[in-house]
């Protein structure tokens, strides 16, 4: 009997640690909804209306100076497939990249852990980013005739992989700024750029090779292209990578979740 209450206690234990950290995970994500969103629905509404502000302003300038887009006939649609994994990657980089200055009054706590304020931030705003595009892009396909055949495999691979950048990205981030403050605004410089080097207003295949050559090392890049390979069926895109974007996420999170982990007491002070 002793040792089956050896076998079964530890596992008791598990599971009793798994529920205060899902526990945990929920009480930060609703402190997170309240403060970023407020108490009323009108946080998310801006949450919508401001990709869908930018996008229409996008295609009224380049719908003035073009025919048409580098991919199908729908300026829209074409942007659409561009800025949104690009935001997506942008916010939830950034909100994982603050999780622990955010929410360091909690984790005095013994059953708040660091890790539950980056699952919490990064769940919170996917499931935001993913409705705010669901909201976008079902406007768009349903007010014009885009003509679009939806490949939903390549449009989940797409926000899969932009997640796990954004994620591995952010935990690195959250590690350097914590023991280099100066690296935010650094990092705010170096992202400046991005919108222009991510392909979100032309096409990877429409540059000069040595652009090419230079723009293939941009993770984002290859999240784009897979977005928009979702969209448009002929659309090939064999410049993208999946294993380079994983590669990438992969590396920079075990990292920084491993550096976290050795300096958090340093950080969390």
């Amino acid at each position: 009997m002793g040792d089956l209450d050896g076998m079964i206690l530890p596992a008791d234990g598990m599971r009793a640690r798994r529920f205060r950290s899902a526990r945990a995970v929920v009480a930060l994500m609703l402190r997170e909804m309240a403060t970023t969103y407020g108490r009323s629905p009108g946080g998310y509404v801006w949450a919508v209306l401001e990709p869908a502000a930018a996008l229409a302003l996008l295609s009224l300038v380049f719908s003035m100076a073009f025919r048409a887009p580098s991919l199908g006939t729908n300026f829209p649609l074409f942007y659409a497939t561009g800025y949104l994994p690009f935001a997506l990657f942008l916010e939830l980089s950034s909100k994982t990249a603050a999780a622990i200055r955010f929410s360091r009054p909690l984790l005095a706590y013994p059953v708040v852990t660091f890790v539950d304020a980056i699952i919490a931030r990064a769940l919170l705003t996917t499931l935001t980013q993913l409705m705010v595009a669901y909201v976008v892009f079902s406007g768009i396909l349903i007010l014009f005739d885009t003509r679009t055949i939806l490949d939903l495999g390549q449009v989940a691979l797409a926000y899969c992989a932009t997640v796990a950048l954004a994620m591995g990205i952010g935990t690195f981030n959250c590690f350097l700024m914590g023991v280099l403050p100066a690296w935010e605004r650094v990092w705010g410089v170096i992202t400046r750029p991005l919108f222009i080097l991510s392909c979100v207003i032309f096409v990877f295949d429409d540059m000069p090779q040595l652009a090419k050559d230079i723009l293939w090392y941009n993770p984002i890049v290859h999240c784009v292209g897979l977005m928009r390979r979702g969209f448009y069926p002929a659309y090939h895109g064999d410049y993208i990578s999946v294993t380079y974007v994983m590669a990438v996420a992969t590396i920079t999170f075990g990292f920084g979740l491993t550096m976290l982990w050795r300096r958090f007491r340093d950080l969390a002070e």
